[in-house]
């Protein structure tokens, strides 16, 4: 079966897009307005996009309406966020996050998060998520209804027990992420791994027998 998305409208694209891109990871992107006042919400479009610099890029699409989300207006404005990665101890008070809440509620409040100062960045950072990457917006480019952030992280918290800071190591395996998949409020948990080491050329003509 194949699909012509330039004949879709955007509800159809989205759930196919959403059902065949997974896992896809998931974060509470913290944000300041001009007032102060800070926002979280959750994103699964968003992802690492380089090293040097290292970037990421965070997808946020505009209001049903039309014009920016929350997220989106306050990183424009302030020119500032956090990513805040979400374990499995997090998944529920992540999901309240993304209420619908009346103008003036305050998201991190109603989840029971706790709000820590950044180090380099005026947004705060979540106390309970494992890994934060403090961000600075590069660019954000308009295309269409969507506004694709380019950050560069410029500060990366990881909790204590889940890196070796002497060799710059992270136990990834034990940080007990979750990741985003089809509609329907579906997750996965990233506790089932394999390893798949990289071949040389000499080894994978040794297999060809």
């Amino acid at each position: 079966m194949e699909f012509d998305l330039t004949k879709l409208g955007p509800r159809d694209r989205y759930k196919l897009l959403t059902g065949v891109i997974v896992p896809r990871p998931i974060a509470l992107v913290t944000t300041l307005d001009p007032d102060g006042n800070a926002n979280a919400a959750p994103f699964s479009f968003f992802n690492a996009m380089g090293s040097d610099p290292p970037l990421l890029a965070l997808g946020v699409g505009d209001r049903a309406g039309g014009g920016p989300k929350d997220t989106a207006r306050n990183i424009a404005l302030t020119k500032h966020f956090v990513v805040n990665l979400v374990d499995e101890s997090l998944a529920e008070r992540m999901n309240v996050c993304a209420v619908d809440f009346p103008a003036g509620v305050d998201e991190l409040k109603a989840a029971g998060l706790t709000c820590l100062s950044s180090v380099k960045v005026s947004p705060p950072r979540i106390a309970e998520s494992p890994v934060q990457l403090e961000c600075r917006e590069v660019t954000t480019l308009e295309v269409g209804n969507n506004r694709l952030v380019i950050g560069e992280v410029l500060e990366l918290p990881v909790r204590d027990d889940l890196v070796d800071a002497s060799r710059l190591y992270v136990h990834t395996d034990t940080m007990q992420l979750i990741g985003r998949m089809h509609g329907s409020g579906w997750y996965a948990r990233t506790s089932d791994l394999f390893q798949m080491p990289r071949l040389t050329y000499e080894q994978w003509k040794a297999l060809q027998g």
